[in-house]
Parts: C-alpha cells; structure tokens; sequence
C-alpha cells in the first residue's frame, strides 16, 4: 500500500509500506531505499 511519511518539517516521503513499528512508525520502500518515520496525518493541521 502506498504511503506518505515525514522526516523532520519539511521532508516527505512516499512509497510502498513494508512494516509498521510499536511506537507507531512506519516503514517504507522507495526503491532500494528503506525509510522510518510517522505517517503523515490525513487531515493535515486541522487548526486555521
């Protein structure tokens, strides 16, 4: 399943999810390349 996730503020991945963590991140294959971090939120921030 494609996933997007966030590294630091500006930073963003997406890929295939190949795992997911207890403390909530989640693994991602872009390629060759493996990443971990938390998934981006669908609603974004929903203060305005």
């Amino acid at each position: 399943m494609l996933r997007t996730i966030t590294l630091g503020s500006y930073i963003s991945i997406q890929g295939f999810q190949v795992g997911q963590a207890v403390d909530g991140k989640i693994t991602v294959r872009v390629d060759k390349n493996i990443s971990r971090a938390f998934r981006l939120s669908r609603l974004g921030n929903p203060k305005i």
